[in-house]
């Protein structure tokens, strides 16, 4: 008995580590995988940049760091910004549409709108030196909007009534616990129709765009990628293969190298996105769209 364990003891004890030492071995396996490199092409500084902007905007400062720092990287010779947004808030909008100016203004700047480039996404892409749109995509919504609900007949029903101490004629404006007043409402509307018109004079400004013809390309127009071509919104309908050799073109490379995507933001991207179809399907109202 004991010679037969001793001929199979080294089989037993390397079982025995797996198994004390599985979840040790499993996490260095994970960072092996995450930053081995793939071969050659890994040690290859890139030349041109990749960034995505993606999903609603409501803080620009992530972004607009890359934006930065591609700038000041004089390794890079040029940027792909890939654009998927509904649009957001208007100041980060013009965060990132003014770091796209800044940036354009070192180094050619190639945007492709992957699939909906509408309002805030299309703000930040204005100053970009060419926009190249999927045949697929949507483009446009041009246009400001400021809603909020009146609750008050919800409030008489569950008997709540609100208290207010205020200074200032116009400060309990946009309140939803009662119906706006017409002074109110016009004040509103000076706020929406002012930022209309900075909106509508950067795009017309950018975009090289009679602003007396602005009902045609704004106006909260929705258009087709070949639509908003032919009211000068973006400049080519094509694909993102045609948008890379756009910024080819402009930059002039020989030899184009792109940023690879971080691994572990792969990871996480992949295991959010995972995450967010198994809330969805079992838990739809937890999801905001």
């Amino acid at each position: 008995m004991e010679t037969i364990k001793k001929i199979f003891f080294p089989l037993t004890a390397t079982i025995n580590y797996i198994q004390n030492h599985f979840k040790a071995m499993l996490f260095l396996l994970l960072l092996v995988l995450l930053f081995a490199p793939a071969g050659q092409e890994e040690f290859t500084p890139n030349n041109l940049q990749k960034i995505a902007l993606s999903g609603p905007i409501m803080d620009a400062s992530e972004i607009v760091q890359k934006i930065d720092e591609v700038a000041k990287d004089n390794a890079i010779k040029g940027v792909l910004l890939v654009v998927d947004s509904p649009g957001g808030a208007v100041a980060p909008s013009v965060e990132i549409a003014y770091a796209i100016k800044r940036l354009k203004a070192k180094k050619p700047v190639v945007v492709y709108a992957k699939g909906t480039m509408a309002s805030g996404s299309y703000y930040a892409s204005i100053w970009a030196d060419k926009i190249i749109a999927n045949p697929g995509s949507m483009v446009g919504s041009i246009g400001v909007i400021m809603q909020g609900a009146n609750v008050s007949e919800l409030m008489k029903k569950i008997g709540i009534e609100s208290q207010v101490v205020k200074a200032g004629l116009y400060k309990q404006i946009g309140t939803p616990d009662r119906k706006w007043k017409p002074y109110e409402v016009a004040e509103l509307n000076k706020v929406i129709q002012g930022t209309y018109d900075m909106f509508t004079q950067d795009v017309a400004t950018a975009r090289k765009l009679d602003i007396k013809k602005r009902d045609m390309f704004a106006n909260a127009h929705i258009f087709t990628a070949q639509q908003a071509k032919d009211v000068g919104l973006v400049d080519e309908v094509g694909v993102e293969y045609d948008a890379k050799n756009e910024l080819i073109v402009l930059s002039g490379v020989s030899h184009a190298v792109w940023n690879k995507e971080d691994k572990l933001d792969k990871l996480m991207k992949k295991l959010a996105a995972s995450t967010a179809v198994v809330l969805q399907t079992y838990f739809p109202a937890l999801i905001l769209k």
